[in-house]
């Protein structure tokens, strides 16, 4: 597998805190809290998995954490930039050149080639990518010589690499990835994992990953266990083994 070339500087400050966020939604008469006053700081160029039960909240952590979603109260600050402060068409800009997103369905556009679909967060952002950069991180990804393919005429880990690429393009503060490998083989499900685990160690990148399954968790350096809004305890370097215990222990507290 082609190894990631050193695109960027390592960073080391805290790439995203949480300060006592809370998201509430209606429900009915009621309302219920899906995170519970969460506060949580991770740091430049790690990377973090969350784990937990369905319903735990994972959804609505990256919601919040990402800008996608405004919390209910507390403050969420990524890249030194407190998002609650800022408004709607403020925040689009900020997550658009800011913040990297992967998620499990890939969510490329089908008409743009593999080269306009990694180009897309700079084109929509009125810029245009150093050229020098851009063939690097396509090399790095494993994608030279697919530039102009459209998605439908991609495998599903070459579709993966595609949304990792276009994740990194802009240098983000953090990427957020949602199930990234849910749909693709183990072999194909390491590959990305790696090329995650590489843009970490060799890019100095910040990762945070939502996944249900100990195989992925366990390429992060932190696991991080949430259940009813809420987090409970956490794993450094964790084997798949420790990672499936402790969800088991947690699903008996649910």
């Amino acid at each position: 597998m082609p190894q990631l070339s050193a695109l960027s500087p390592p960073r080391t400050t805290t790439a995203v805190h949480l300060e006592r966020v809370t998201k509430s939604y209606p429900d009915g008469p009621n309302t219920a809290t899906a995170l519970d006053a969460v506060t949580l700081s991770i740091e430049r160029g790690s990377f973090t998995a969350i784990m937990g039960p369905s319903g735990s909240g994972k959804s609505t952590f990256l919601n919040c954490a990402s800008g996608l979603d405004l919390a209910s109260g507390g403050h969420v600050v990524v890249g030194g930039v407190d998002l609650s402060s800022m408004s709607p068409d403020a925040l689009t800009r900020f997550r658009r050149e800011h913040v990297g997103f992967v998620f499990q369905g890939y969510n490329l556009i089908s008409h743009l080639t593999v080269a306009e679909n990694i180009r897309l967060p700079l084109t929509l952002a009125g810029s245009r990518p150093v050229e020098n950069r851009f063939r690097d991180l396509v090399a790095s990804v494993g994608l030279t010589g697919l530039e102009e393919r459209l998605p439908g005429e991609l495998s599903g880990g070459q579709a993966q690499r595609v949304a990792i690429a276009r994740a990194l393009i802009t240098d983000p503060d953090v990427v957020f990835a949602d199930e990234p490998t849910g749909a693709l083989d183990a072999t194909t499900a390491d590959q990305i994992l790696g090329l995650f685990r590489t843009a970490v160690q060799e890019l100095g990148q910040t990762v945070v990953i939502v996944t249900h399954d100990p195989r992925a968790a366990a390429f992060a350096d932190r696991v991080l266990f949430l259940a009813d809004g809420r987090f409970h305890g956490e794993l450094h370097s964790p084997s798949v083994e420790a990672i499936s215990a402790r969800l088991i222990e947690l699903g008996r507290r649910s």
